[in-house]
């Protein structure tokens, strides 16, 4: 953040930032760039910009780059005058681009909108991307996490498929079951990096939070966010999970389907990548996540992106033009159909769980019974990257979670505080 804003400081000081498409003239007949982070999503998403074009004669194409390198070119196009015309917002991010000035109010646009009205998304969506009581970003999507499980190693171990009976230790149970001990085949792994689909939704089922509802303190000293790291910590102790070199070096996902792993926790998002893989296909299929005996919770941590553009584009109608298209229940009516994503308006999801009938989608939809918003303030990725990298620790066995846990929790509501 300080490396963002002294780049941003001085490049206005210098009266260099010439924002907009690229920081180019645009011509009339500019295809509109469309920036994303999911490869996955770009078939579907090509298509739905396609209707786009024949309805409005606008020309738009998608640009992909991987989530690791995304807000780096973000970055660096806020400072340089090179920022696409239309690109993906995360709540990770959006507080540190709204308050530069850097995103298009689009406030006054969705007033007067016959397509668009926010009552149709999900309320904590909307604040997402709500600055300062103004709009900076049309929702696109919601998103649940739910379990996901191979059906022959299970019926190899004897071991009934997860259902809404199951609780986390029952999931413990099951892992070491599942597990061989000679390396070759574990009950669970995850990425421990990746919180919203891990271990942040044993947190909350176990009586814990990650940051108060007045996002003024942290909830990792709390009783229940340490019970649920340690049980974590437990499952790669007990061997029922890959070792950290393993988990660090591989996604969740490439484990699963390489039949290395018996078990994963899965964002909604993820279907186009698992539904679409071939050993997947054979072996898998997806349950509701186990709940917690003591408090009975079953939550699935959720969070949606939100379309937005720059505020210095020199073509804001039809930067807008796009926005409200995809926005509008037409295009996200689509976007659910073709199983890209749960799309954030409304009743557009019954479709949903049609797009890949061999897979038991209606697990993602049970799991939004007891839904959390993704935990985040105004310096989410400062805590957030300091939380992972403490927590190596934990992982590796090499301290508990309680003393970790404490550690982070005095650093966090430092950052907490300076916000």
């Amino acid at each position: 953040m300080k490396k963002f804003t002294a780049v941003l400081l001085i490049a206005c000081l210098a009266g260099s930032i010439a924002f907009a498409g690229g920081g180019k003239e645009n011509s009339e007949t500019a295809v509109l760039q469309v920036a994303v982070w999911d490869k996955n999503q770009e078939p579907g998403l090509t298509q739905i910009l396609n209707d786009f074009t024949a309805a409005t004669g606008i020309k738009a194409k998608i640009q992909v780059t991987p989530w690791e390198q995304y807000w780096t070119m973000l970055e660096a196009g806020a400072t340089g005058g090179s920022l696409p015309d239309v690109f993906w917002m995360h709540s990770n991010e959006f507080s540190k681009y709204a308050s530069y000035g850097m995103l298009l109010d689009l406030s006054v646009r969705i007033a007067g909108s016959e397509k668009i009205s926010l009552t149709n998304y999900p309320q904590d969506i909307v604040e997402l991307y709500t600055w300062k009581n103004k709009t900076y970003a049309v929702p696109k999507d919601i998103d649940t996490i739910a379990l996901w499980y191979n059906k022959t190693m299970f019926a190899a171990a004897g071991v009934p498929y997860p259902d809404e009976s199951w609780t986390w230790d029952t999931f413990r149970n099951a892992c070491k079951k599942l597990t061989t001990g000679d390396g070759r085949q574990y009950g669970f792994t995850l990425k421990t990096s990746d919180n919203q689909s891990g271990w942040y939704n044993i947190v909350y089922d176990m009586g814990g939070s990650i940051i108060s509802a007045d996002k003024k303190k942290s909830g990792f000293d709390q009783i229940g966010t340490v019970n649920a790291l340690q049980f974590v910590a437990d499952l790669a102790k007990d061997g029922s999970m890959p070792p950290y070199e393993v988990l660090s070096e591989n996604t969740a996902e490439a484990l699963f389907e390489a039949g290395k792993v018996a078990m994963v926790m899965m964002g909604s998002w993820m279907l186009p990548e698992l539904c679409n893989n071939d050993y997947v296909k054979k072996h898998g299929d997806i349950a509701v996540l186990p709940k917690d005996a003591g408090t009975g919770r079953r939550v699935s941590i959720y969070n949606g992106l939100g379309w937005a553009a720059s505020a210095a584009t020199k073509q804001p109608e039809k930067v807008w033009t796009l926005i409200e298209y995809l926005g509008s229940e037409k295009a996200q009516r689509k976007q659910s159909d073709l199983g890209i994503v749960m799309s954030a308006y409304k009743g557009t999801t019954e479709n949903w769980i049609s797009a890949y009938p061999d897979f038991n989608l209606q697990a993602y939809i049970d799991m939004t019974a007891d839904m959390v918003i993704r935990p985040y303030s105004a310096s989410t990725v400062a805590w957030e990257n300091m939380a992972t990298e403490k927590l190596i620790d934990v992982w590796t066995g090499k301290r508990n979670a309680a003393e970790v846990c404490r550690e982070i929790a005095r650093l966090m509501n430092g950052m907490l505080a300076e916000e």
